[in-house]
């Protein structure tokens, strides 16, 4: 209800106990952080509207909403604490967003009993979102209420309410408006807005993003986050400055690109089957397949018992400087590490913490709080936890996700912060005596929980919240556990240390198992295990198969540690060395002497097998510290490969000179990464040629060349005529083919390199080869894909290059195989419509 000056009067939206906001028992709302406001703990199940307005926006879980009223003022309706880990259940919401409601009307039902049964508290919250623009008063005092009764709260504009930015006129030199769509599959979440970021920064420039009446800076990626901007959606963008121009055109180009979305699927040549997500009906999401029986355990953070009040405002600020860049160090070294080892997508995931962590929004809440006399830790926890909350409750999912980052975030700077008290903070894993078998549950694991966490008895991993495409699920898939996610609260039913099965190829999970169904799953984890044991045991003898061919079977690698593994396992050879790997976290550029030092200690690690060592890859979506890349729009058609070479001449040439003084028991291989045709080939063979004779090397060179665009696989004959053996890479020659990105969730499914168009492709550079007896191998992860192999040696490849860890299981796959009967069954299968259609047909004629 309003009155004649505009004075918006608010009616109670529920019955109960009415309290100051600082009574919550929670600071993201007692502190004020999202605004003024007021809280009731509820009796009753029903929350009315406080005025009459506007629904501007829903959560999807349906425990909050904003309603926007006539003159503007924007209320944030909360309902309970922690209740957004509910994911809806208890939440029946009877309007939809951008509704127009009445004063009264009921906006959302809930069950009183049962949210009360399963969150810290009820507490159900009032806020005041604007209240830059508006002065509040409470009219009620703090007592019981009754829904409906008028004057809770009164709200009045202020006299001179600053509108939101409203920009310049158009014409103006340095000011530009502009209109577009956002292209990004899945919204503007994490990556796309990181590098909308990165290409603000390279201009003289400010800019802003308006969305349905948000509006967010894009040098603060919490607030891009926070605009919940999803596919297709239209946005507005004002810059201004000097650059304004350059800036708005490198931003909207950026957010235009359809394939800007997080890259969520295992790196190029990761050799393992790429994993699909699927839902099992009204059950748990699977994040990672497999099956495991085990006793329940649960994760716990440690309280973190907080300082409310500071010691002094430039003594805290110090402190919290010290605390953030110590996580910084941190993050690079597992940036690092993750590299390293090949893994893109966890390397990926600190790299959007550490943005995160560089939000200026972050440190200015914390800053404001400590300014309040408040401590280091208090402020933080209040900042990150507000983000957090924020995040959680928009309607797009891979961005409500993202709080779990928030939140990991939120535990690395306080355990940093900790150090010197003593104080626990983090997740406190103490497993169960006499238990072998452990399934490790939590609300929510966030990455760093699962980082480093020893696996040696945890058999899998299930988190009540959480999703797929969350970054705690990655590194799941990553451990190899089998892990179900948005397994829902009846999970906590579940006792402690009880038995669980956790089908994680079904989606299944079965929390108070009889006795029938865990001897039928233990019989299926052994039988699993026994398999496994002997495919690895006889991983060491060569993979013969039923008709008498030989076929390699090797491993891609990108470090020594990784070729210790290959030997281990079984591998015949090296068929991949990522030697852009072996520096990525180096400042400068390796030297000759260290390219030589760090691939011979490979070669020698081998112990006389083959090595195929592929020059530096590198392109805009790899952040090397030696190497100033230019910002592209999309970094996989760009400066990578073998292209880098031609454009940094040096690079190359210092790569080639320490890879021609290695000790090989056998030929020195190189393979020349995207090579698109013959005369880039014949310049590099010459080129090769030209620096053995002038370093007196002896060295005899085999040049093979990566047939991963489909200009390669085309032109196979001309380059086999000049080069001594092809090796393909599947997921780039896919995605190239179907023009897909490999890094795009949403086209998972189809993503697959047993598309009949790629595999005719296989076919052709097969043929080509053949004309001049050269050998083709395969070193993306369709290679490591077990359906895909009678297929590839049906096709005539006589080589695969997998993850060390699949060495085994391949080889088992093909002594089971006769090649010519797989050679029977090609003209068939590259006549079928769809890689659904090949798949089928492969389980139907060599079923796993």
């Amino acid at each position: 209800m309003s009155d004649f000056n505009n004075e918006l009067i608010l009616l109670a939206p529920l019955s109960g106990l009415l309290a100051p906001l600082s009574a919550v028992p929670d600071p993201v709302f007692s502190a004020g952080i999202l605004g003024p406001g007021l809280a009731i703990d509820p009796t009753s199940d029903e929350l009315l509207a406080p005025c009459d307005g506007k629904v501007t926006q829903l959560a999807s879980t349906g425990h909050a909403l904003t309603l926007t009223a006539a003159n503007g003022a924007q209320i944030l309706l909360h309902i309970g604490i922690d209740t957004v880990q509910l994911r809806g259940q208890g939440f029946t919401p009877c309007i939809a967003e951008n509704d127009t409601v009445h004063a009264g009307d009921v906006l959302i039902r809930f069950d009183i009993g049962r949210i009360a049964a399963a969150v810290p508290s009820l507490m159900t919250v009032l806020v005041l979102g604007n209240s830059d623009d508006f002065s509040v008063a409470c009219g009620l005092s703090p007592g019981v209420v009754q829904a409906g009764q008028r004057g809770l709260w009164r709200i009045r504009p202020k006299a001179a309410s600053p509108g939101p930015v409203s920009g310049a006129v158009h014409g103006d030199a340095t000011t530009v408006r502009r209109s577009f769509v956002l292209a990004c599959p899945g919204g503007l979440h994490a990556r796309p807005a990181a590098r909308a970021m990165a290409a603000a920064k390279a201009w003289k420039a400010e800019v802003v993003l308006h969305y349905q009446g948000r509006q967010a800076r894009l040098s603060s990626l919490v607030e891009l986050l926070h605009l919940g901007a999803g596919e297709s959606a239209s946005l507005e963008l004002l810059a201004s400055g000097v650059d304004a121009a350059a800036a708005a055109n490198a931003v909207i180009a950026e957010l235009q690109r359809e394939g800007a979305g997080e890259a969520e699927a295992l790196s190029e040549d990761a050799g393992a089957d790429p994993v699909r997500m699927t839902v099992a009906s009204q059950g748990p999401v699977v994040a990672a397949p497999g099956i495991a029986v085990g006793a329940l355990w649960w994760w716990k953070d440690a309280e973190v018992q907080l300082t409310e009040m500071g010691q002094g405002v430039e003594q805290e600020r110090q402190a919290l400087d010290r605390a953030i860049e110590q996580a910084h160090v941190q993050l690079a070294a597992a940036i690092e590490k993750a590299q390293q080892h090949g893994a893109e997508s966890e390397a990926g995931i600190f790299a959007v913490h550490q943005a995160l962590l560089q939000d200026p929004l972050l440190r200015t809440q914390a800053d404001r709080l400590m300014a309040e006399g408040k401590s280091a830790g208090f402020a933080w926890h209040v900042s990150t936890r507000a983000q957090a909350e924020s995040l959680a409750a928009l309607d797009e999912r891979r961005l409500a996700e993202r709080a779990s980052d928030m939140r990991d975030l939120e535990k690395r700077v306080l355990r940093n912060l900790s150090t010197a008290t003593g104080q626990a903070v983090g997740g406190a894993l103490v497993l169960p005596e006499g238990e072998e078998s452990v399934v490790l549950a939590a609300q929510e694991f966030t990455p760093s929980d699962l980082v480093g966490l020893d696996v040696s008895r945890i058999v899998a991993l299930l988190m009540v919240g959480g999703g797929p495409t969350s970054h705690a699920a990655i590194i799941a898939r990553q451990l190899g556990l089998p892990c179900l996610v948005a397994v829902g609260g009846g999970l906590r039913d579940a006792l402690q240390g009880a038995p669980i099965i956790v089908d994680a190829d079904h989606g299944r999970l079965t929390l108070a198992p009889s006795e029938a169904e865990l001897v039928s799953a233990k019989e299926r984890v052994q039988q699993r295990k026994l398999r496994h044991a002997a495919e690895h045991k006889a991983s060491f003898d060569q993979a013969i198969m039923r008709d008498g061919v030989r076929i390699e079977v090797a491993a891609n690698i990108g470090n020594l540690a990784d070729a210790r593994q290959a030997v281990a396992h079984g591998a015949d050879a090296i068929g991949l060395l990522r030697t852009e790997m072996l520096f990525m976290s180096d400042d400068q550029a390796p030297t000759v002497a260290e390219h030589t030092r760090t691939c011979q200690a490979i070669v020698d690690a081998m112990e006389g097998r083959g090595v195929i060592i592929r020059t530096l890859d590198i392109g805009a979506d790899k952040h090397v510290g030696y190497l100033e890349l230019p910002f592209e729009a999309n970094p996989a058609l760009g400066l990578r490969g073998i292209r880098l070479g031609w454009w940094k001449p040096a690079l190359l040439e210092d790569q080639l000179r320490g890879l021609l003084a290695l000790r090989t028991a056998g030929p020195l291989r190189i393979l020349l990464p995207m090579v698109t045709e013959v005369s880039e080939l014949l310049a590099l063979r010459e080129h090769i040629q030209k620096l053995a004779t002038s370093m007196r090397s002896n060295q005899r060179v085999e040049l093979g060349v990566m047939v991963e665009v489909p200009s390669a696989a085309l032109l196979a004959d001309q380059l086999a005529q000049h080069a001594d053996f092809l090796s393909i890479g599947t997921n780039d020659l896919t995605q190239y083919a179907l023009a897909m990105d490999r890094g795009q969730p949403q086209l998972a499914d189809r993503l697959d390199g047993l598309h009949p168009g790629v595999l005719r492709l296989i076919k052709t550079t097969v043929e080509g080869a053949a004309r001049y007896g050269r050998w083709v191998g395969v070193c993306g992860a369709l290679a490591g894909d077990l359906l895909a192999v009678p297929v590839l040696v049906g096709l005539g490849v006589s080589e695969l290059s997998v993850d060390a860890g699949l060495v085994p299981s391949v080889k088992a796959r093909l002594r089971g195989l006769s090649q010519n009967e797989c050679r029977e069954q090609m003209q068939a299968l590259l006549q079928l419509p769809s890689a659904q259609a090949v798949r089928a047909h492969s389980q139907h004629c060599w079923p796993l």
